[in-house]
């Protein structure tokens, strides 16, 4: 029984550390561009551009979901296929963080806009990567493709009109 208590124990600060990664992430990218959120509200939006309580709603909805994928994956038995995705999935994550930055921070939006596209990319391998270890990890992070795909629209458009 205390074997199972500890397996247990191990798995709950797993899945935590799963979540708080990307939350983390996330809040610090955030408050980094807290600061230039007046600029960007002062822009050109294309249609269909949500109002802005929206965007951190989302994300932190995908945050989330994309820490319950990664744990699913972290709990299984350690193989070069999980070890790749895990990687993949750090990769993205640094790569989800510099986005914000680039885009509105320095307002290079043609460039942020290249920089989502390999996010994208990015996204697309470890979602692959996931669903060849758990098919339930490679379901939550298709939120995440959709919202980058629609978030390419805005930041194209965004710099087609700026």
């Amino acid at each position: 029984m205390r074997t199972g208590g500890i397996f247990l124990k191990k798995k709950t600060k797993t899945l935590l550390t799963a979540l708080a990664v990307p939350l983390g992430v996330g809040a610090v990218s955030g408050f980094l561009t807290q600061g230039s959120m007046d600029t960007f509200e002062k822009l050109k939006q294309p249609p269909l551009t949500p109002p802005g309580w929206v965007f951190p709603v989302v994300w932190t909805g995908l945050f989330a979901m994309m820490g319950t994928a990664s744990y699913l994956v972290a709990i299984s038995p350690k193989t070069e296929k999980r070890n790749r995705a895990l990687f993949l999935y750090g990769v993205q994550l640094a790569v989800n963080f510099l986005w914000p930055v680039f885009f509105f921070n320095a307002g290079w939006y043609f460039f942020a806009f290249v920089w989502l596209v390999l996010l994208w990319y990015l996204v697309y391998l470890c979602t692959k990567g996931f669903s060849d270890i758990s098919r339930n990890a490679g379901y939550l992070m298709i939120p995440y493709l959709v919202w980058l795909t629609f978030a390419g629209y805005l930041n194209f458009f965004i710099f087609l009109l700026n």
